[in-house]
């Protein structure tokens, strides 16, 4: 039977688990986890800005294909790094038939973030993206595929189709993935085919496919057949940061606009357990007496975020990072399950931290506008086409496009908005920068021990050792 990990490392985006955070983990022998979303702006962004420590060069001249690396460099490698009031220039948006070279961009970010936080060691590393960004999915997956990914971790949807996807990349056959079209019936595809990069010797390495999920009867679902069956599990509770599954009662949300969630909304543990496979508990278990509590209750492990979140290696600025031990320490705090601020329909954790998008004055301030385009939904065209809408674009557009203004009104612009937590907002033609919105996990007893031990901050190493004490 194989080993796997105690602890997984959460994958939370945008950059915030960086290869760095990933690195870090993996070489202290559990499994450090990149985020892939939005990882090819990443890339680019990264370039423009001089790519000081050369890291992104590096990965990119152990690239399979070099014609591609080289293409990319051309683009958006500054040398020095862009002026500081430049805006940076944008990756082609996802569509349904994409570029030759946004596919090109997809897979080798994604190999870009893996192959770093896998280089020098052989500790075991994963990425986690969104079924929610399907457009994505396949050429994210064949470039950390190609970079020796250990283990790929889907969440914020029904990831029914990640085994056939993994197991078809693997043998550089082309395939084809069903995708969600709204206002229509019609069924449609996405296409992708592994030539698209030269130089590959097949079979490359399947990694395991852990699924996140938050219902017993997902579990089922997905194990009711081999195509479609994971290789384990991540239960997540809905104290857990980024996105929540929205609450099983209708009218869950109160008059502040957070989610409420009830025992409805609570995984049955026993259910889990006697579907036999390996599963992970999330939300709610960062503490020593919490892994010992899931180990004993048959789960392999816990998968932790928000105590890396706040580490040393994490993506986010100083600052971001500062304001939040700061607010730990006050005890002052204040974070909420809001159910309108992502454009997915999905509830999402904010924390209140001044000059972010949490400010509704900062929200009400900024032009709408959807340029990065992570989060749009296809739609079918009442002409037959298709057509992209996003809640966070201008309230104009979304109607004209037939979207509900009532359902967008509240909507932020996470695309751009994680962006700025990493430091790499864009710059408007007014001179401002876009603001941070900031995502952290609603239980804080693992945040609140660890702000005590270290007031100043903490590594992922600390980190790890605090969960790992007797």
């Amino acid at each position: 039977m194989k080993t796997h990990p105690r602890i997984i490392q959460g994958g939370m985006g945008i950059a915030v688990s960086a290869w760095q955070l990933a690195k870090a983990v993996s070489l202290a022998g559990e499994l450090g986890v990149i985020s892939g979303t939005a990882i090819d702006s990443v890339l680019a962004r990264r370039l423009q800005d001089g790519d000081l420590d050369g890291d992104m060069r590096r990965a990119l001249s152990n690239f399979p294909d070099q014609i591609v690396a080289k293409e990319i460099l051309r683009r958006f490698y500054i040398e020095g790094g862009k002026e500081a009031t430049r805006a940076y220039l944008d990756v082609p948006k996802l569509i349904v038939k994409p570029t030759e070279f946004a596919l090109h961009m997809l897979v080798a970010s994604t190999f870009v973030e893996v192959w770093l936080a896998k280089e020098g060691h052989n500790g075991v590393v994963g990425m986690n993206i969104l079924e929610k960004i399907q457009l994505a999915i396949p050429a994210q997956l064949f470039g950390a595929m190609l970079a020796g990914v250990d283990y790929v971790l889907i969440g914020a949807g029904i990831p029914a189709q990640i085994p056939r996807v993994l197991n078809e990349l693997s043998t550089g056959k082309s395939l084809s993935m069903k995708i969600d079209v709204d206002d229509t019936t019609d069924k449609y595809i996405i296409n992708f085919d592994p030539g698209c990069i030269d130089n590959i010797k097949y079979p490359i390495k399947r990694p395991d496919f852990i699924a996140i999920v938050s219902s017993h009867a997902l579990v089922a679902y997905l194990n009711k057949d081999e195509e479609t069956k994971p290789d384990g599990f991540v239960i997540e509770y809905h104290v857990a940061g980024g996105h929540n599954a929205p609450p099983r009662a209708k009218d869950s949300t109160d008059a502040n606009g957070e989610a409420i969630y009830t025992d409805a909304d609570t995984p049955k543990l026993e259910k889990v357990i006697a579907s036999g496979s390996p599963f992970w508990l999330a939300g709610g278990f960062a503490t020593p007496q919490k892994l010992e509590e899931a180990i004993a209750l048959g789960a392999n492990g816990i998968q932790v975020g928000s105590i890396f979140a706040l580490c040393d290696e994490s993506g986010f600025t100083k600052e971001i990072r500062s304001e939040i031990l700061a607010s730990l320490t006050s005890g002052e705090i204040h974070i909420r399950t809001d159910a309108s601020a992502s454009p997915t329909g999905f509830p999402f954790k904010v924390i209140d931290i001044k000059n972010s998008l949490s400010e509704s004055e900062s929200f009400d301030g900024r032009i709408r506008n959807c340029d990065l385009g992570y989060l749009r939904t296809p739609f079918r065209r009442a002409s037959g086409g298709i057509g992209y809408r996003c809640p966070a674009e201008p309230l104009s557009n979304y109607t004209f496009k037939n979207g509900e203004a009532g359902d967008a009104k509240e909507a932020k612009c996470l695309c751009n908005a994680l962006m700025a937590d990493i430091g790499m907002g864009q710059i408007r033609s007014d001179g401002r920068t876009e603001l941070p919105l900031v995502t952290i996990g609603s239980d804080l007893e693992g945040l609140n021990n660890l702000a005590m031990r270290y007031r100043h901050g903490w590594s992922a190493v600390q980190a790890l050792d605090y969960l790992k004490m007797a």
